[in-house]
C-alpha cells in the first residue's frame, strides 16, 4: 500500500477512505456497531468532571470566554476529525493508537514524546479524581464521626480502586462504566443548573465581568481538560460499521458537549458571579440538591479512574513485554501486579502530597490535554500528509489550533504551578 514519503506532496497519497474496509490495512468491521453509538461513546469520554469547572472559568476571563469556549470547541472539533485520519497514513495497515500515529510521523522520539503528553492524561486524571473524591466525602460528613479529612478519604478510594485495577487483567468488562458516568453528568448538570436557578434571590451585588484578559491565559487549560478525549478516538473509530462517518460523528459530538457546557457555564457565573467555586456545586446552597450532586461525581470519579490508569498500564505492559507468552503464567502475573502496584502507589501519593484541585486540574489540562487536542492531531495530521496540498483556510485554521495548544501549555503550566507554590507557601 501507498505511503507518505514527502511532506511537502501537493496531492494527498490517496484519501484515508480508499483504505476503509481494505482486509490487508483496516481493521475487521463485521461486528461494527452504529455511528450513533459511536457518538454516545464519544460524548460519555468527553463530557466528565471537567464541565463542573467552566463556570469558574467564566469567573476569571468574564463573559468573553464564552467565546473563547466555542473557539476551543470548533478547533477541538477539527482536530478530533484529523487524528482519525491519521491512523490511515504512513504505515501498511491502519494504525491502532494515537502513539503510533506520533511514531510514523516523527519516529521513535515522536512516540515517546507521545507517550510523555499522554501520561499526563492517563494518569493525571486519576490522580485529579482521588483528590476530589477526598473532597467530596469529608464535606459529605461534615460534623459526624466519619469526618476524617481529605487525605485519609483519598487513602481509602485510592485501596478502593488499587483492587480491581491491580488484579484485573484487562478492564473491557468495565466499559459499562460509561454509561453510569454519562447518567451521573447528565443528571448533575440539570441539578447545577436547576439549584442555582432557585438560588438567585438569596444572591446580592453579584459581580459579573465582560472581559478579564489575565484570564484568558489559564483559562485554555481548564477548557482543554473539559474538551480532551483524543486518546480513545481511535478506539470508537474502529468499532465503527460506517468509519466514513466519523466525521459527522465527531462534530455532532463535540457540539453536543459544547452546548452542555454553556448550559452549565452560564447559569453559575450569572448566580454566583466572580465568586463562583470549582466545582460549581461548591457554591450551591446546603440541601439535597448539592448532596446528590457530590454523590453522583464521586461515583462517576471512582468508576472512571481505573480505567483511564488501566489504559495506561495496558500499553506499557505491552511496551515492557509482560505477558503470558514471554513470561509465562506465574511471572507474567508478578510483574503485573508489582507494576500496577507502583503505578497506583505513586498516583496516590501525587494525590496526598498535592491536594489541591484547581491547581491539579489546569497543569494536568495544560501538559497534557493541551497538547493531545491541540498540538499533536495538527503536526501529525500535515506531517504524513503534507501542508502545500491543504487549502489556505486549513493552514490558517491549523496555525491557530497550534498557538492556542503553545498558549495553553506553556501560560496553564505556568498559572498553576504558580498556584501551587501559594498554596504551598500560605
Amino acid at each position: 500500500s501507498s505511503e507518505v514519503k514527502h511532506s511537502g506532496n501537493k496531492r494527498l497519497p490517496y484519501d484515508w477512505k480508499d483504505k476503509l474496509f481494505d482486509p490487508n490495512f483496516d481493521v475487521d468491521r463485521s461486528n461494527g456497531g452504529k455511528s450513533l453509538t459511536a457518538y454516545y461513546n464519544l460524548v460519555c469520554c468527553v463530557s466528565g468532571t471537567g464541565m463542573l469547572s467552566l463556570s469558574s472559568v467564566l469567573a476569571k476571563a468574564g463573559w468573553s470566554a464564552l467565546a473563547l469556549l466555542i473557539i476551543c470547541w470548533w478547533m477541538t472539533s477539527y482536530s478530533s476529525d484529523i487524528l482519525v485520519k491519521c491512523l490511515y497514513y504512513g504505515g501498511s495497515t491502519r494504525a491502532k493508537t494515537v502513539h503510533e500515529i506520533a511514531e510514523r510521523a516523527f519516529g521513535r522520539t515522536g512516540g515517546y514524546l507521545s507517550l510523555f503528553f499522554n501520561a499526563w492524561i492517563l494518569l493525571g486524571t486519576p490522580i485529579i479524581y482521588f483528590v476530589l473524591i477526598g473532597e467530596n466525602m469529608n464535606q459529605l460528613c461534615t460534623g459526624t464521626v466519619a469526618e476524617i479529612g481529605e487525605t485519609k478519604w483519598s487513602i481509602i478510594f485510592i485501596v478502593s480502586v488499587a483492587i480491581p485495577f491491580v488484579f484485573m487483567k484487562t478492564f473491557d468488562n468495565l466499559q459499562w462504566t460509561s454509561f453510569v458516568g454519562s447518567v451521573a453528568m447528565v443528571a448533575t448538570t440539570l441539578i447545577c443548573v436547576i439549584v442555582p436557578a432557585q438560588d438567585l434571590s438569596n444572591q446580592i451585588d453579584v459581580v459579573h465581568e465582560d472581559v478579564i484578559w489575565v484570564g484568558w491565559k489559564g483559562a485554555v487549560a481548564t477548557i482543554a481538560y473539559s474538551l480532551g478525549g483524543n486518546v480513545v478516538y481511535p478506539n470508537c473509530e474502529a468499532a465503527m460499521k460506517r468509519p466514513q462517518q466519523w466525521t459527522l460523528v465527531c462534530h455532532f459530538g463535540m457540539a453536543t458537549c459544547a452546548l452542555l457546557y454553556i448550559m452549565i457555564a452560564i447559569p453559575g457565573y450569572y448566580v454566583y458571579g466572580e465568586a463562583v467555586q470549582n466545582p460549581i456545586y461548591n457554591s450551591m446552597p446546603f440541601g439535597v440538591g448539592r448532596t446528590i450532586s457530590i454523590v453522583l461525581v464521586t461515583i462517576n470519579c471512582l468508576f472512571s479512574a481505573p480505567i483511564f490508569a488501566g489504559s495506561f498500564a495496558l500499553d506499557l505492559e505491552i511496551m515492557m513485554g509482560i505477558s503470558v507468552d514471554r513470561l509465562g503464567k506465574t511471572k507474567e502475573f508478578i510483574y503485573r501486579v508489582v507494576w500496577r502496584v507502583f503505578l497506583i502507589g505513586v498516583c496516590g501519593m501525587i494525590a496526598c502530597i498535592v491536594p489541591h484541585f484547581n491547581e491539579l486540574q489546569s497543569l494536568f489540562g495544560a501538559i497534557g490535554y493541551s497538547t493531545s487536542i491541540f498540538l499533536i492531531p495538527i503536526l501529525c495530521f500535515w506531517k504524513l500528509t503534507g501542508i502545500r496540498n491543504k487549502p489556505i483556510y486549513e493552514i490558517v485554521g491549523g496555525l491557530l489550533t497550534l498557538i492556542m495548544g503553545i498558549v495553553g501549555l506553556v501560560f496553564g503550566t505556568w498559572e498553576s504551578v504558580k498556584g501551587l507554590i501559594e498554596a504551598y507557601s500560605e
